[in-house]
C-alpha cells in the first residue's frame, strides 16, 4: 500500500557542493520537510550533510532519491541504493525512483522494477516509483510489480507541457504525479496570463504556477538557491486559484517539452 506523496517539496537538481548544502539548509530552516535528490545529481552527500546538521528529526522528513541507469541490473540496484543511503546518512529513503527508462531497453522494465521492489522489501525504501515514464512504460512497470506498488511517476509538467494523457493514465491506476520543472526553468514566470493572475491574487508568478499544479493534484518540488524564493514558494500552499484562473492556465499548453536528453528519452506520449 502506498501512502500519499507529500504535495510540496524541495528539489535539488543542478545544485552542486556548497549551493546544495545552502539550499537544503535554508529550506529545512524555513519549514521544508520533503527533499528530492538523485544519484546522478552528484549531491547526495551534501544533501545528507545539510540534513544531519539541521537537527530536524529523520521521522519528520521525506527523502527521495533516484536510481541512475548504470545500476538497473538486478545485482547492482540494491548496492547502489545502499551507497546513496550512506551518503544521505540514513538507513532508508522514503521514496526511491527509477530515474529514466533503461536506454534501448538494455535492462528490461520487469528486471529493474523487481530489483527496486526487493529494495523496498529490505526496508531501504518505504515507497518506490518511476520517473520520465510514458504510458507504455508505466503499463510495463504495473505488469511487473502491480500498480499498488508504484507511488508516483515524476515527470516534466508545467503550463507549457501539461502532459495530460500520462497524468490521466497514472490517475486511473492510483499512481500520483510529481511535477518537475513546474516553472519551466522560469519561462512560464514571464507569461502574461500567469503575471495577470499573480497580480490579481497579490501573489508571485511562481506561487500561481505551483498552486495550479497542486490544485490539479500533482506534487511539486521546486528548487532555488535563494532563501527569499524558497520562502516565497512555500506560500503557494495557501494560494487558491479560481476556476477561471485554472482554465486560463489550462489553455497555455503547447507541448513545450524542455527535457528530452538524446539516448535517454523514451518516445514520448
Amino acid at each position: 500500500m502506498t501512502h500519499p506523496i507529500p504535495a510540496f517539496g524541495l528539489g535539488t537538481f543542478r545544485l552542486q557542493g556548497q549551493a546544495a548544502i545552502d539550499s537544503v539548509t535554508h529550506g529545512l530552516a524555513l519549514g521544508y520537510r520533503v527533499v528530492d535528490t538523485a544519484q546522478i545529481y552528484g549531491n547526495e552527500a551534501e544533501v545528507g550533510q545539510a540534513i544531519a546538521d539541521s537537527g530536524v528529526a529523520r521521522k519528520d522528513l521525506f527523502i527521495t532519491t533516484k536510481i541512475w541507469i548504470d545500476y538497473y541490473a538486478h545485482d547492482k540496484l540494491v548496492p547502489s541504493l545502499q551507497d546513496s543511503l550512506a551518503k544521505l546518512r540514513t538507513d532508508h529513503v522514503d521514496l526511491a525512483l527509477i530515474h529514466w527508462p533503461s536506454p534501448g531497453n538494455a535492462v528490461p522494465v520487469a528486471e529493474f522494477m523487481a530489483a527496486l521492489h526487493d529494495a523496498k522489501r529490505q526496508g531501504l525504501a518505504t515507497q518506490i516509483g518511476v520517473s520520465n515514464f510514458t504510458i507504455d512504460l508505466m503499463q510495463q512497470a504495473i505488469a511487473a510489480v502491480g500498480a499498488g506498488a508504484i507511488a508516483t511517476n515524476q515527470i516534466e509538467l508545467h503550463p507549457y507541457l501539461q502532459n495530460r494523457k500520462v497524468a490521466a493514465f497514472a490517475k486511473s491506476q492510483g499512481i500520483a504525479i510529481t511535477s518537475y520543472m513546474t516553472l519551466a526553468y522560469g519561462k512560464v514566470l514571464h507569461d502574461p496570463v500567469i503575471q495577470a493572475i499573480a497580480q490579481a491574487r497579490a501573489a508571485t508568478p511562481a506561487q500561481v504556477v505551483l498552486a495550479w499544479a497542486m490544485q490539479l493534484g500533482y506534487a511539486v518540488i521546486p528548487s532555488s538557491t535563494q532563501r527569499v524564493n524558497l520562502q516565497s514558494n512555500l506560500l503557494a500552499q495557501q494560494l487558491v486559484l479560481g476556476e477561471a484562473d485554472m482554465a486560463q492556465i489550462a489553455a497555455l499548453d503547447r507541448g513545450g517539452r524542455l527535457t528530452s536528453p538524446e539516448g535517454l528519452a523514451p518516445v514520448w506520449d
